[in-house]
């Protein structure tokens, strides 16, 4: 039985494939578009995920929408309503695609992909339940889904075991918890549905100063983690701003305008916002465990890839065990609504393996062989030097162990936002000034933003506060009281000059709250990238790496060997390790930036 998975015409557009029940494929759209969030309908992870698994679209069972169009257009059909006349130019604006494109997904898809078989819908947050519980490693558990909004509903959360799940209960349109995060990476300048992870960045550098003023008028927060919003402070039910005058006077200004200097208070604003935020998530997994009674939780959502609520949860909370969808956003989706047809709809046994999940270290996407990558590399004139399999983590763990910073290109393409060690930048952590040098010469973003560290999985405990695996970096953990460095200097630093201090002696990996969004790898999850570790390891006594997403700001993950090549030769890497073959960026030719002038064909995000 073979069943694919759409979800588009939002943002994050993807593609799932799942073949009797296994997860066999799964890719965004915007690794093939080079469109950074790119919401336009999947045909080229579609056409991938076919060729992957070498069938064509007549031997595809059914074809699943991620959620149920009718009833998300019933939404804004009502709140226009209940609105106008305010709202009526978005409302306008809205219709023709509406009309258009997004009520039509049946004859879309077959249209597209000359499909005549079977297509169904599945609700827009039992998509993301699936997503979260079936993959995961528990026969029966609870699950939390917390996103800006479906069809209707913005959080729901209920009870899974075997191949079926329920949702209990529900918090629907207008108050969302991800509108409300939302509207505050709005207000600090920062793009919708792309910056919340720097506010969440950011908010370590700042005080909660203005926790009580968001909770006195924001946001009416009940004991059981229920809430609703006061929609006099915010603008996105009927305008194209999130947030409004009144808004603004809470706040005493107006929105920081993007790219202009980021001050204290900003800061204090991310902290205000981020503390709320873990405490309404705190609050709504303690009401989880008593009406499920059960003693694990299974999280996915847009909300959920904020890995210091999850670290709360996990922390803090009453749930023994958690597990988060890596693919957490509508992307995750896809993959959601696959395995909800599989085991709800087919009602297909399904079996979790304690301890091991069945998302396949996320390591879902395009892998290229040798002579894909060669024949890449030759058609850009790359200078390259060839070595065996097992030379290149020795040699790779030589050159950053020397100060120098590698592009990092194997195997399979990960499914969802986070690099975990197939298209990654890696680097030193133990260097203190890595953590600029990154930001500003190779990444070109903010220099306030964090580096993640991959560290192997046994030795994630001498290093870092953490009881558990963390393989898909979607929970932080403090650096270890012993491997931390105390600032003696009597200096008061605040704000970005939190910067100077060394912190740990991985300062590179080590946020200004001693906190880090830490990766565990084990061998069997991705080999390769694990035994670059342990050679680093070896070397230096140091199990950890710093791992950054392969691209730079506003440009998608790295997809194939030619935009790892254009990435590379864009930046200031200095080696690029791509299957068998490494690259000294001293032997290319000069003129190469010339002809891809990479900062200029991205947009900032």
């Amino acid at each position: 039985m073979r069943i694919l998975g759409i979800s588009c015409f939002y943002h994050d557009s993807a593609a799932a494939l799942v073949i009797d029940g296994q997860i066999i494929a799964a890719v965004q759209e915007e690794r093939f578009t080079r469109k950074k969030h790119d919401s336009s309908f999947p045909l080229n992870s579609i056409k991938w995920c076919l060729e992957f698994a070498g069938i064509s679209i007549n031997e595809i069972d059914y074809i699943v929408f991620y959620e149920k169009p009718f009833i998300k257009f019933e939404r804004i059909l009502e709140t226009a309503l209940s609105y106008a006349p305010l709202g009526i130019r978005q409302f306008m604006q809205a219709m023709p695609l509406w009309l258009k494109q997004k009520l039509w997904i049946p004859e879309i898809i077959k249209k597209q992909l000359e499909f005549n078989g079977q297509i169904l819908f599945v609700n827009h947050h039992e998509s993301h339940a699936a997503s979260a519980f079936y993959p995961s490693p528990y026969d029966e558990a609870a699950f939390l889904t917390m996103d800006g909004v479906g069809e209707w509903d913005t959080v729901s959360f209920g009870r899974a075991k075997g191949n079926n799940l329920d949702i209990i209960s529900t918090i629907r349109f207008p108050h969302s918890l991800g509108l409300l995060y939302s509207a505050f990476t709005y207000y600090l300048g920062f793009k919708v549905n792309s910056g919340e992870y720097k506010v969440m960045g950011l908010a370590p550098y700042g005080k909660p100063l203005y926790k009580r003023l968001i909770l006195d008028n924001l946001i009416d927060l009940k004991d059981d983690g229920s809430f609703r919003l006061n929609l006099k402070y915010f603008g996105y039910c009927y305008g194209l701003k999130m947030t409004n005058r009144r808004f603004d006077r809470l706040f005493g200004k107006n929105p920081r305008k993007p790219e202009s200097e980021i001050t204290q208070r900003d800061m204090d604003i991310a902290a205000s916002i981020q503390s709320v935020t873990e405490e309404v998530m705190l609050k709504m997994a303690g009401h989880v465990h008593k009406v499920t009674g059960l003693d694990k939780l299974c999280l996915a959502g847009g909300v959920a890839l904020n890995c210091v609520g999850n670290a709360r949860i996990l922390n803090d909370g009453p749930f023994k065990a958690v597990w988060v969808q890596p693919a957490s956003g509508d992307a995750g989706a896809a993959l959601g609504a696959a395995l909800f047809i599989w085991y709800k709809y087919l009602k297909n046994n399904r079996q979790a393996t304690a301890g091991i999940d069945a998302q396949k270290a996320s390591l879902l996407g395009p892998g290229y062989n040798q002579e894909d990558i060669k024949r890449s590399l030759d058609e850009a004139g790359a200078d390259y030097q060839r070595y065996e399999p097992g030379q290149i983590s020795d040699m790779v763990s030589d050159l950053v162990m020397n100060g120098k910073v590698v592009g990092w290109f194997q195997g399979r393409l990960e499914f969802g936002p986070r690099a975990l060690g197939a298209r990654s930048i890696i680097a030193d952590p133990r260097s203190a000034d890595m953590q600029s040098k990154l930001n500003k010469k190779i990444k070109y973003r903010e220099s306030f933003r964090p580096f993640a560290p991959s560290v192997i999985e046994e030795k994630a405990g001498e290093w870092f506060e953490i009881k558990c695996k963390s393989p898909y970096m979607l929970f932080i953990a403090k650096v270890n009281n012993n491997k931390r460095i105390v600032d003696n200097t009597g200096k008061e630093l605040e704000g970005i000059g939190l910067l100077k201090n060394l912190r740990s002696v991985i300062p590179a990996v080590t946020h200004v709250d001693y906190s880090a969004r830490i990766q565990t790898v084990a061998r069997q999850d991705n080999d390769i990238y694990y035994d670059l570790i342990d050679k680093f390891f070896r070397k230096t006594g140091c199990p950890v790496l710093i791992n950054t997403s392969f691209n730079v700001r506003g440009e998608p993950l790295v997809c194939s060997p030619a935009d790892a090549y254009r990435c590379f030769m864009n930046t200031e890497m200095d080696y690029l390790a791509i299957g068998n073959y490494i690259l000294d960026k001293a032997k290319q030719k000069k003129d190469y930036v010339n002809r891809f002038n990479i900062r200029q064909r991205f947009e900032a995000d």
